[in-house]
């Protein structure tokens, strides 16, 4: 069996650390360089329902996309949510090791994951990374469709295809207009919309959508927008990273057994579709 230093190195080869925006916090958490790992367990966020799932697995190793402490902290106090994770994982000799921006501008990295899962043809990055002479690296994906779709009929694939979530898909367009071209970019993606509008394309798949950038963006240009919920858009960065990680054991000989949570963690837990209430002020009669 591979040891955790073995594994983690094998991590920084797929996702560089140096990478990593500087406010970022990426790499290994917690963990014993020298412990034997056999089980990996892939997740988007390091919450006390993924470590619980690590402890029932039998996990040595979590990888998760969103980062413990991304701000810093001054405890590790397992009375708060954050230390207890510590403390739990520590306790059962369990591993943590985070990819977050390096991740998302690796090739493959997390929007090609998600172009994956919509069954979209990647042509190449939307912000390409200027290191890289390949030109596939960088942030968001540009894609196209084998054929041309509604807007409507768009939005029921990302709402099929994507995990459930309580949020389900929001869409900003004329649901009859048609989509060729799709840029896509997992997690937050309102900061890009320049960046999209001058590639042209029909369609952006993103998440964490706002009220004001939405608004000026659909006054700038017709571009249809298509809001799924954070995790969602993350999530199949998980399956993508554990297969990679399967084809590294697998050369190497380690016998290593990769997990893909299930577990939704999602924040938000319910959603009511909005009704007309006639006794609400200014409701129709």
């Amino acid at each position: 069996m591979p040891r955790l230093s073995e594994v983690i190195a094998a991590l920084d080869a797929l996702w560089p650390p140096s990478r990593a925006e500087q406010w970022d916090a990426v790499g290994t958490v917690c963990g014993d360089p020298d412990a034997e790992v056999t089980r990996v367990l892939f997740a988007v966020d390091p919450v006390r329902e993924i470590a619980d799932e690590a402890v029932t697995l039998g996990a040595d190793l979590i990888v998760t996309h969103h980062p413990l402490y991304l701000r810093g902290t001054t405890t590790v106090g397992a009375g708060t949510p954050k230390g207890r994770v510590v403390h739990t994982l520590i306790k059962h000799d369990i591993a943590l090791h985070v990819a977050h921006t390096n991740a998302d501008t690796a090739d493959p990295g997390v929007s090609d994951a998600l172009a994956g899962a919509l069954d979209l043809r990647v042509t190449g990055p939307l912000v390409p990374d200027p290191s890289d002479p390949a030109g596939r690296r960088g942030l968001g994906r540009l894609c196209e469709l084998d054929h041309p779709e509604t807007l409507r009929e768009f939005t029921a694939r990302c709402a099929a295809w994507l995990p459930p979530t309580a949020q389900g898909i929001r869409v900003a367009g004329d649901p009859d207009a048609p989509i060729r071209r799709v840029a896509v970019s997992g997690g937050s993606g309102d900061s890009l919309f320049e960046q999209v509008r001058a590639a042209g394309v029909d369609a952006f798949v993103t998440a964490d959508l706002r009220h004001h950038p939405v608004s000026e963006a659909r006054e700038q240009s017709p571009l249809a927008l298509v809001d799924a919920a954070h995790w969602a858009t993350e999530w199949p960065w998980c399956e993508q990273a554990a297969a990679q990680l399967d084809a590294i054991s697998e050369r190497n000989g380690w016998g290593l057994r990769t997990h893909v949570s299930r577990t939704v963690t999602d924040p938000w837990t319910a959603h009511a579709p909005s009704v007309t209430t006639p006794s609400l002020p200014g409701a129709p009669n």
